[in-house]
């Protein structure tokens, strides 16, 4: 089971990759693939069998028709062919900004197919009163892509997510980025990333009534580092509007790649046996 694996899907192609032993455990991005989980994916290879992926259209995961947009229903429907190949029925899934909105939809989906869920800094713009002009915002990104370019388009999404100014003729998507050695091509992956995948994951609306329905318990997850950036605020609306609060992990938004040991030991609290009464440990 450990190793690289390839599923055909309807209308595509998905990499993904198994380590370790133990219970299942799904880690997540959109548009982070498969590669920047791997320091995590080996820190939690010791007590669960992890699966890494690169989510459709990026990297090595490739599509059937490159113009067709990446959705957050999509891309949790893409989870379950996963585990469905694997022959899991179940998992405990980490999803990562984009990653998270995916375990959202799949939280509204495929409530049976996750035992808990761990929604880390979701990007759902849709929850901040200012949403419209947020959600303009977006449209401008977009445009500056089309118009400037990767570097110019990622120039303006660091500054309205709070990031430190990164400097001119930055290239590429960031965290989003693959890695070159998978041989994937990175300027179709920031193609991906800002003209099929960035407007549909920002404007996902959740529903707390189907969430709270469903057997998926789902813990709304930031990290202690990212004080001022948007996803702390859109990961504390989540929290409210579930009437909860979130669990706070070491480090910023890539908390998961900036100190993988540290991130794998409070997931692993997170996703601790269920209790003597049956009922899994409040977040």
């Amino acid at each position: 089971m450990t190793g690289t694996h390839t599923l055909r899907v309807p209308d595509g192609i998905l990499h993904y990759e198994v380590h370790g032993e133990g219970p299942f455990l799904i880690l997540t991005g959109a548009p982070m693939g498969a590669d920047l989980f791997t320091p995590l994916a080996e820190a939690l290879s010791g007590t669960h069998t992890v699966v890494t992926h690169d989510p459709r259209g990026i990297g090595r995961s490739v599509l059937d028709d490159p113009a067709q947009d990446s959705t957050p229903e999509a891309r949790a429907d893409d989870l379950v062919a996963i585990l469905n190949d694997l022959g899991a029925t179940e998992a405990d899934i980490l999803g990562s900004s984009g990653g998270a909105v995916t375990t959202l939809a799949l939280a509204e989906r495929h409530a049976d197919r996750a035992r808990t869920i761990v929604a880390h800094e979701p990007p759902l713009l849709g929850l901040l009163p200012e949403a419209e002009e947020q959600f303009a915002v977006t449209e401008e990104i977009i445009a500056t892509y089309r118009r400037d370019g990767a570097g110019a388009a990622w120039r303006r999404f660091m500054i309205n997510a709070g990031f430190p100014v990164p400097e001119e003729g930055t290239e590429g998507f960031g965290p989003g980025a693959a890695e070159e050695e998978d041989g994937a091509d990175d300027g179709e992956n920031d193609r991906r990333f800002y003209v099929h995948e960035l407007r549909g994951t920002v404007r996902h609306r959740v529903d707390p009534a189907r969430i709270t329905a469903g057997s998926a318990r789902v813990v709304p997850a930031l990290g202690t580092a990212s004080g001022g950036l948007i996803t702390d605020r859109t990961t504390r609306a989540l929290a409210e509007l579930l009437d909860t609060v979130p669990v706070v992990f070491p480090g910023g938004h890539g908390g998961f790649m900036e100190d993988p040991d540290a991130f794998a030991g409070v997931l692993r609290e997170v996703l601790a046996p269920v209790t003597e009464s049956g009922r899994r440990p409040a977040p």
